[in-house]
């Protein structure tokens, strides 16, 4: 069982982060991790899964994430520190279930960060010569941001989802006004191909889009007062994603219709010019290259915590559980990860990003439900009950995704299985090694 939060401080010295964020500042980063990846990234593929049903797939994959956010929110308050459900995990249920949830998280996140960076690029250059060096860029901007400390981060949060409101809420105005909404591209999702079956699929694509609510989690330990803080902001950013993620995906697909909003690629610009908004196509363009930032901001953010706490714990290298000294924020772990997602940018595909973070994601919070329903009654803050749907809803989504992506998260996760393995099998040898010359 954990020492009480304070005193263990999550780690060293040199690898203790300092708690500088508020309810306000949590809320601005779930926001940010959450708007943006949904709006921009995933109604398309829900679209081509369930056509019009993706509304209903939207509705189960809000509430499994409720399940999973009360969940974290309730570890969180009896754990604040960095890693989330890679620390629940192992204080929970043992070592392997939290190394399955952190490597889950950070192989599936980084993908994430891939895709993040060429949506970003896809909206910000016309140019798609040029996509590739710009998302390159940006990772390597937004990773300088949080180099510099977790109060720029939040602060450029902030600023970019005041600007992603401000163009969803343009999106929603049209597509109600513009005259071409038709109440008719609502029907017929019971009778299409996929059914109940692409309802469900559709709704493990979209879970991809609310699983920023992690992030607050990710980073408990640089929250202050996070008993109180941490469980008050994952649910408020949860709830607000959920009310956004409505209005636009249902007045997108009332304008587009399901076969318009699968066949384009940016249904929101689409939708817009439909409406007769043209003026307005680059304000959501402006709009949508913020979210894919503000999403990559707060992925990096995560993932990074994530690192660290894996590394304290010698799941990943030592190395990577380095803290700065001044900015106070694992930045042997923001170098790595910054690295590898601008290798990735170079061969990822995003609808395959999409459905492999979705893999790891579920698995990871299928760990975070398991964990809870253990926790004792004077550690409870929510029904236990909430904790099995949420597992089952975890299960059930994983059961409906595409095969692809769940055949690559079944190797990546076997990957990370032999790869602990083998550090294990190298700890031992080593402790033997200075037992014999001892």
């Amino acid at each position: 069982m954990l020492e009480p939060a304070e005193a263990r401080g999550g780690g060293s010295d040199r690898s203790r982060l300092a708690r500088r964020l508020g309810t306000f500042d949590a809320v601005v980063i779930g926001l940010g991790s959450m708007i943006g990846a949904g709006v921009f990234a995933a109604f398309a593929p829900a679209a081509e899964a369930a056509g019009a049903g993706l509304l209903v797939g939207l509705a189960v994959a809000a509430a499994v994430a409720y399940c999973n956010a009360t969940s974290s929110a309730q570890l969180a308050a009896q754990y604040p520190m960095s890693g989330g459900t890679y620390v629940y995990g192992r204080e929970r249920l043992g070592e392997w279930s939290g190394f399955v949830a952190g490597w889950g998280f950070v192989v599936g996140k980084t993908a994430s960060c891939a895709a993040m960076a060429i949506t970003f690029a896809a909206y910000a250059v016309p140019d798609e010569a040029w996509r590739k060096p710009v998302a390159v860029a940006a990772v390597a901007g937004l990773a300088a941001v949080n180099y510099r400390g977790v109060t720029r981060t939040a602060r450029l949060a902030r600023i970019l989802i005041v600007i992603v409101l401000a163009a969803l809420a343009v999106v929603v105005a049209a597509n109600l006004t513009g005259g071409s909404a038709q109440a008719g591209n609502l029907d017929g999702w019971v009778d299409r191909e996929g059914g109940w079956y692409g309802i469900l699929q559709s709704a493990g694509l979209l879970f991809f889009a609310f699983a920023g609510y992690a992030r607050i989690a990710t980073m408990g330990e640089e929250v202050r007062d996070p008993q109180r803080t941490i469980p008050r902001a994952i649910v408020t950013a949860l709830t607000i994603t959920v009310l956004v993620y409505a209005l636009v995906g249902g007045s997108t697909l009332l304008v587009l219709g399901p076969d318009g909003l699968a066949g384009t690629i940016a249904p929101l610009a689409e939708a817009v010019r439909a409406d007769g908004w043209d003026w307005a196509g680059p304000l959501v363009r402006v709009g949508a290259a913020a979210a894919a930032l503000g999403a990559l901001l707060a992925l990096i953010a995560g993932v990074g915590r994530t690192s660290l706490a894996m590394a304290r714990e010698r799941d990943l290298p030592g190395w990577l559980a380095r803290v700065h000294p001044r900015f106070q924020v694992p930045h042997h772990a923001e170098i790595a990860l910054a690295l590898a997602v601008c290798v990735l940018v170079l061969a990822v595909d995003l609808r395959g990003a999409i459905g492999f973070s979705s893999f790891g994601v579920l698995i990871y919070y299928l760990i975070a439900n398991l964990s809870a329903f253990t926790q004792p009654p004077g550690q409870r803050r929510f029904p236990r009950g909430l904790q099995i749907v949420g597992a089952i809803g975890c299960l059930t989504l994983i059961a409906t995704l595409p095969v692809e992506a769940v055949l690559t998260g079944i190797g990546v996760f076997a990957a990370g299985l032999i790869y602990r393995l083998l550090r294990l099998r190298r700890r031992r040898g080593d402790s033997t090694a200075t037992g014999e010359l001892s």
